[in-house]
């Protein structure tokens, strides 16, 4: 398990980064091929779109791998709105403050795109225990819950950060 402090950097995602990110995502074991899928298609978005694209999208790299993946943008039909759509590091990558880098990372950005308040979904499943931690020690708090929302016996949690 990686347990040194991440000290690399965070740049906005590449084509060339596609595989890496992807990969990692499958790594996780945390999403369904759909849900791969889905993943690809914004990655893709982002890329086509650049900076002025509703998805931005950025990757953590360490030496010349890329270790983690985050994806925001505005919420439609909100003012000042954000959601973190995608977060995800490598499981050799965890525990060394890669994730938190990239929230933080989100968090400035979404500010200067004059965000005030961001919104993260996730699973309500037991397997996604550690990720609600993780969310909720970034001072996210939770504002919902939806039950069987991604399956049965599967809610959607739903963690807001006002900036």
């Amino acid at each position: 398990m990686f347990t040194k402090p991440f000290t690399a950097g965070i740049r906005q995602a590449r084509p060339e980064d596609r595989a890496s990110v992807l990969g990692l995502l499958k790594r996780t074991d945390f999403f369904r091929p759909g849900e791969l899928t889905i993943a690809a298609e914004v990655y893709d978005e982002a890329i086509a779109a650049g900076a002025g694209g509703d998805y931005q999208s950025f990757v953590a790299r360490e030496v010349h791998e890329t270790i983690g993946w985050v994806c925001w943008g505005p919420t439609p039909c909100t003012v000042g709105t954000f959601d973190i759509y995608w977060l995800a590091v490598d499981p050799d990558s965890q525990r060394g403050g890669v994730g938190r880098s990239l929230v933080h990372f989100a968090e400035n950005a979404i500010k200067n795109r004059g965000g005030r308040l961001i919104v993260v979904d996730t699973s309500g499943s037991a397997r996604y225990e550690p990720s609600r931690r993780f969310y909720e020690k970034m001072e996210f708090v939770k504002e919902g819950q939806i039950a069987d929302f991604y399956a049965v016996g599967d809610d959607k949690v739903i963690y807001v950060k006002r900036l």
